[in-house]
């Protein structure tokens, strides 16, 4: 694997991590390896904390794919439940209401289920990244402030249920980018006269990426650390990344094994750091 020149890894984001949090373990094995303090790494399309699954990470040159990778379909396994609402329509926030639920039944839902397929309106949650006069609406929403968003069209290819237990659904959802699918339960516990927040949440695949395939962030630092790092004789830039003279002659060595990174200069490998913005 090439993750100097670019690469795209698939990760499985863990539950309680933010999308970022990935994102800075990996960027930081990278920087340990290349003896950098700066190199690119980010990912394509958020999971909030209280989701796991599918994560795609994209390095060095491979950044430049984010927003295409992030256009790619997505599949979620979602766990809704009827009868209460949260502010946040997820776990993040407490209950503040509650609703009759007994009346929803499988069949209803799978009655309901068709509306909310192919190219509908949603309204993102208060609680979300989307800006509203430049500000983050969850930023001004934590201060109490009332916010109004917009909605916006999206795209649901497929929308199934998988179980139901009289109160909690399981539900597959195949959705296009931008699909919140907390609103999605919200709006479905609307439609079928109760109240429904997300207890669980699942993103299963982006694209051809699917979380069969992921890795945990554990294997993709092993991965990190087990691969022979080097710049490239045509990497852009790769000249004035390595100078030839001292630093970046001890970081090929060290690379390549020619040298053991213990006995390399500490002065030549902080004079490389500063000279280096990759």
């Amino acid at each position: 694997m090439d993750f100097v020149t670019g690469e795209i890894i698939c990760v499985d984001k863990p539950l309680g991590w933010t999308s970022f949090d990935v994102v800075k373990r990996l960027r930081g094995a990278l920087q340990r390896r290349l003896g950098v303090k700066k190199f690119k790494v980010g990912h394509a399309g958020t999971l909030d904390p209280l989701a796991t699954g599918v994560l795609i990470i994209c390095t060095g040159k491979a950044t430049s794919l984010i927003e295409r990778l992030q256009e790619g379909k997505k599949e979620y396994i979602a766990n809704v439940r009827f009868g209460a609402t949260t502010p946040s329509f997820d776990l993040e926030k407490d209950i503040d209401a509650t609703y009759p639920y007994q009346h929803i039944t499988r069949q209803l839902i799978l009655d309901t289920l068709p509306k909310f397929t192919g190219k509908i309106l949603q309204v993102p949650p208060v609680f979300s990244a989307v800006k509203v006069d430049g500000k983050r609406a969850y930023l001004e929403a934590r201060k109490g402030k009332e916010v109004e968003l917009k909605a916006k069209p999206l795209e649901i290819t497929e929308f199934e249920l998988l179980d139901f237990d009289g109160r909690d659904a399981t539900l597959r959802i195949v959705c296009s980018k931008g699909t919140y699918i907390r609103a999605l339960a919200r709006d479905l516990g609307i439609a079928l006269e109760s109240g429904a927040h997300l207890i669980g949440l699942r993103r299963t695949s982006v694209g051809d990426m699917t979380v069969d395939n992921a890795l945990s962030v554990n294997e993709a630092i092993d991965l990190i650390d087990s691969t022979p790092l080097t710049f490239p004789d045509n990497y852009p830039g790769a000249d004035s990344a390595l100078p030839p003279t001292p630093a970046g002659e001890y970081l090929r060595k060290i690379a390549t094994g020619e040298l053991p990174a213990e006995k390399s200069p500490k002065k030549n490998i902080t004079a490389f750091r500063s000279n280096t913005d990759a």
